[in-house]
């Protein structure tokens, strides 16, 4: 259960909230890219920690009330959900859409991902496709940065093999991966491709709004941004990272709110 966001795994690092701008709300604060709450992510964040992934709407008109989501936003909300097909409506009952359920547990895999030890071995990615349009050009460069890729140079993508995903399969023959051992220090090599410095910087910063956050609203908007600055994290293996690198923390602080957002659907 977190707050809904549609953001590229490796995003430009910056941290930012919801990007609905359905029913938008209060606007808690600025900085650190905090964003005001839309009706839409409010809702599809408590459907996601319902169990079934559902709830009437009485039910949800009680649960927005503490994000400052009034009734006749929200029916509106709801409306647009289900014309969009976010939702899927039984008499008075709202449920997550199946691509909706689909789409969050990718995002949950790349919130947490699964990592293995390193053992020197970097991916590397090299775009062999020619003569593709910008739309192309855009969607391949989306698919390498969802694997937590960086570009070294134009159409050479590298990150080091510590990640336990399978890489895709590119039937249109755009990309070719390769396991590769650059001989540049890797951890020059990691600095170069990832701003860590800028990304470690951020995360203090979200981890001290989310921690003075008090109201519900402020609370939703400061882990909206935690959750799109999360999908930023490069998730290198330990010797690469900066000391004291707050990714770890910063993780925990979301499972936490994931827990208090899930206590707050079971008691309505």
């Amino acid at each position: 259960m977190h707050p809904e966001v549609r953001t590229p795994v490796n995003a430009p690092v910056r941290a930012a909230g919801t990007t609905g701008t359905t029913g938008a709300t209060a606007a808690p604060g600025t900085g650190a890219g905090l964003r005001p709450l839309s009706a839409r992510s409010v809702v599809l964040s408590l459907l996601l920690g319902a169990h079934p992934p559902e709830m009437p709407v009485k039910d949800l008109v009680s649960a927005v009330a503490p994000f400052g989501v009034g009734g006749s936003t929200l029916r509106a909300a709801l409306s647009r959900m289900v014309a969009a097909g976010d939702l899927r409506r039984t008499d008075t009952v709202y449920g997550l859409s199946d691509r909706l359920l689909d789409r969050r547990r990718r995002q949950d895999e790349a919130v947490e991902p699964r990592t293995r030890a390193w053992d020197g071995d970097w991916e590397m990615a090299v775009v062999t496709a020619t003569g593709r349009g910008p739309a192309e050009r855009a969607a391949l460069r989306a698919r390498l940065t969802d694997l937590r890729l960086a570009e070294l140079r134009e159409g050479v993508w590298l990150r080091p093999a510590n990640l336990l995903r399978p890489l895709p399969t590119d039937p249109a023959g755009a990309a070719q991966h390769y396991m590769a051992r650059p001989e540049a220090p890797a951890g020059d090599l990691a600095a170069r491709l990832w701003p860590l410095d800028d990304w470690a910087a951020t995360a203090r910063t979200l981890l001290d709004r989310a921690a003075r956050a008090e109201h519900p609203a402020d609370r939703f908007t400061a882990f909206a941004a935690v959750v799109r600055h999360l999908l930023a994290d490069p998730v290198l293996p330990p010797a690469l990272l900066p000391a004291n690198w707050p990714g770890a923390a910063l993780r925990t602080a979301y499972a936490a709110y994931r827990r208090e957002m899930t206590a707050l659907v079971h008691r309505e």
